[in-house]
């Protein structure tokens, strides 16, 4: 067994879209165990299937809630799978609803998918990570983490919410040899445009965002970047 193949690399949200991207890109590029995670069961396997098809990876998957937070704590790894040196919170929910229409159970929704789901898996593993040289936690976060949106105030105040607990965990982390790095990420081309009228052609191409999380999990254990700011070339992309 290789060095890279005696570690594994959490990934949720891996179902579709950036998630997809994010393993495909470890598969491509490293021998570190995928461990997959998302609700749908059904599109959590093809990205095995596909992972599968570039590499000789090991790849396993778990369809959960990753807000649930005694469905993960439950969450067994098998006994042949590497312990997990990273962890990239991915998972998210985006609600395109202005303020005051916005009601108390989708705030709720919105917190739950998009600050919970990381603060479980963080959880869940960090025990693990802390017995790794060089691990990481890549939280996916969001311009609307650092700025205002206009009809997704929601969706920004989880975000800013994340960015908070990113930004908290990386100082009670700073004597261990773990890093956190939170990615505030611009439009990006996903499923979740999906009816939308906006020129996919002018978002930010998930395969960049893969290959940027990619090159900051192979930094020195001397250097770690605490936050990046990702936006498409040409701004904000119309209609949202």
């Amino acid at each position: 067994m290789t060095d890279q193949q005696s570690h594994s690399v959490v990934i949720t949200g891996a179902s579709r879209g950036i998630g997809r991207r994010i393993a495909q890109a470890f598969v491509r590029e490293t021998d570190y165990g995928l461990l997959l995670i998302a609700r749908t069961k059904s599109d959590l396997k093809d990205t095995q299937t596909i992972c599968r098809n570039i590499g000789d990876n090991h790849v396993v998957t778990a369809d959960l809630d990753a807000a649930n937070d005694k469905a993960v704590q439950k969450l067994k790894l098998p006994e042949d799978f590497p312990t997990p040196k990273i962890i990239i919170n991915n998972a998210g929910s985006f609600l395109l609803k202005p303020l005051q229409k916005t009601t108390h159970e989708e705030f709720v929704q919105q917190m739950q998918a998009n600050l919970y789901s990381a603060v479980n898996i963080t959880n869940r593993f960090l025990d693990n990570l802390k017995d790794k040289s060089n691990a990481l936690v890549i939280n996916i976060c969001s311009v609307g983490a650092v700025e205002g949106l206009e009809d997704s105030g929601a969706y920004s105040a989880s975000k800013h919410a994340l960015l908070g607990y990113t930004r908290s965990l990386r100082k009670e982390l700073i004597e261990t040899k773990v890093g956190v790095t939170a990615i505030n990420l611009g439009q990006t081309q996903s499923t979740s445009w999906e009816g939308s009228l906006i020129d996919r052609d002018l978002l930010i191409n998930p395969d960049d965002v893969a290959r940027i999380i990619l090159n900051l999990t192979q930094l020195s254990p001397r250097t770690v970047v605490e936050e990046i700011l990702i936006k498409p070339q040409h701004g904000r992309v119309p209609p949202m």
